[in-house]
C-alpha cells in the first residue's frame, strides 16, 4: 500500500498484494487442480486398493468466485451452477456474512463422488470452516485483538491476498490491527482488486476513488466481507501478530517486504521499488 495523500489524476500505485499471483495461476489451477484423483484411504483386499476416489482440491487464497468454477467443474455441471446454489444452500453462517460464504469455503481437499451436489459441497466447506474457526484459539485470539470471530477471518483474507511467508503475514496482520487502532483507512489494494474482480501490480490512482464498500483507500475499517477463504498460516497470523508499531508495508521485490513505522521511510522504500520496476522493462 502506497497511502499517498494526494495522488495526481492519472497517476500509479503500486499494490503491495502477492503480485498478480492469482490471475497467473488461477487458470492453470482450475485446469488441472480442479478435480484429483486419489487412492482410496480404506480397505485392504485388492479390490479396495485399485478403488480411486476423486477429489476436489481448494488452494488457500481462492475467492469464492473460483470455488464455484471449480466445483462445476468437478461435478461435470454448467458454468454458473454452484453460485445459483448458495441461495438455497442453507450454509450455516455468522449472521454478519448475510448469506455470502467468502471466507468460509475452507481450503481444502474434499472428496467427490456421483452423488455429490454442489449444496453438499458447500456446506461441507462452510462446516470445515466453522469448526476450524470455531476453536478456543481462534475464539480467543480474536477476542485478545478486541474483534470478531467473523472480523478476524476478514483479516486473514487481507494477509492472504497481501503476504507470502508466514513471517510477513504477522506483520501484515500488525499493520491492519494497527491501523484499524488508530482509525486510519487501510489502503489495501487486494480490496480494489476484490472489488474490481481482478488481481494486478499497479493501482492507478482513478481506481482508489471507485464507489465500493470494499474501496480501503476511501472507507475506514474492514471491508463488508472476507476478500478470500484464507489457510491457517493466515489466520494464525490474523489472531497472533507480532508486535510492532509498522503502519505501511511495500514489496520492493521477491522476499523484500520493507515495513515502516514512519511515512517518510516507507516513501523511501517505494522509490527502490519504483526503481527496481523501472529496470526490469
Amino acid at each position: 500500500m502506497i497511502n499517498e495523500p494526494s495522488p495526481r489524476p492519472g497517476g500509479r500505485r503500486m499494490r503491495l498484494t502477492r503480485r498478480g499471483r492469482m490471475v497467473l495461476i488461477s487458470a492453470v489451477v482450475l485446469a488441472v487442480a480442479a478435480v484429483v484423483v486419489v487412492p482410496a484411504l480404506f480397505g485392504n483386499d485388492e479390490k479396495d486398493e485399485e478403488t480411486k476416489a476423486a477429489s476436489l482440491l481448494i488452494p488457500e487464497g481462492w475467492r469464492a468466485t473460483q470455488v464455484y468454477e471449480a466445483i462445476d467443474k468437478a461435478l461435470g455441471r454448467a458454468p454458473g451452477t454452484t453460485q445459483k446454489a448458495v441461495a438455497g444452500a442453507r450454509l450455516k453462517l455468522p449472521e454478519a456474512a448475510r448469506g455470502n460464504p467468502e471466507g468460509y469455503l475452507f481450503p481444502a481437499t474434499y472428496p467427490v463422488e456421483s452423488t455429490t451436489t454442489p449444496a453438499g459441497l458447500l456446506s461441507f466447506m462452510v462446516n470445515t470452516a466453522n469448526k476450524r474457526f470455531g476453536s478456543e484459539r481462534v475464539t480467543s485470539g480474536a477476542q485478545r485483538s478486541g474483534v470478531t470471530v467473523y472480523q478476524t477471518i476478514n483479516i486473514a483474507s487481507i494477509v492472504q491476498a497481501e503476504a507470502d511467508t508466514p513471517e510477513d503475514m504477522g506483520k501484515v496482520a500488525r499493520v491492519i490491527h494497527n491501523r484499524l487502532a488508530k482509525d486510519m483507512p487501510l489502503q489495501m489494494d487486494s480490496t480494489l482488486n476484490y472489488a474490481l474482480r481482478r488481481s494486478t501490480l499497479d493501482t492507478t490512482a482513478e481506481d482508489t476513488r471507485i464507489d465500493s464498500p470494499y474501496n480501503s483507500y476511501q472507507r475506514r475499517g474492514l471491508p463488508p466481507t472476507p476478500i478470500d477463504n484464507p489457510g491457517e498460516q493466515a489466520l494464525h497470523a490474523a489472531i497472533s501478530p507480532p508486535p510492532g508499531d509498522w503502519l505501511y508495508f511495500v514489496t520492493v521485490a521477491p522476499g523484500d517486504t520493507r515495513f515502516s513505522v514512519k511515512y517518510e521511510d516507507h516513501q523511501r522504500h517505494v522509490e527502490d521499488f519504483n526503481a527496481r520496476r523501472r529496470s526490469d522493462r
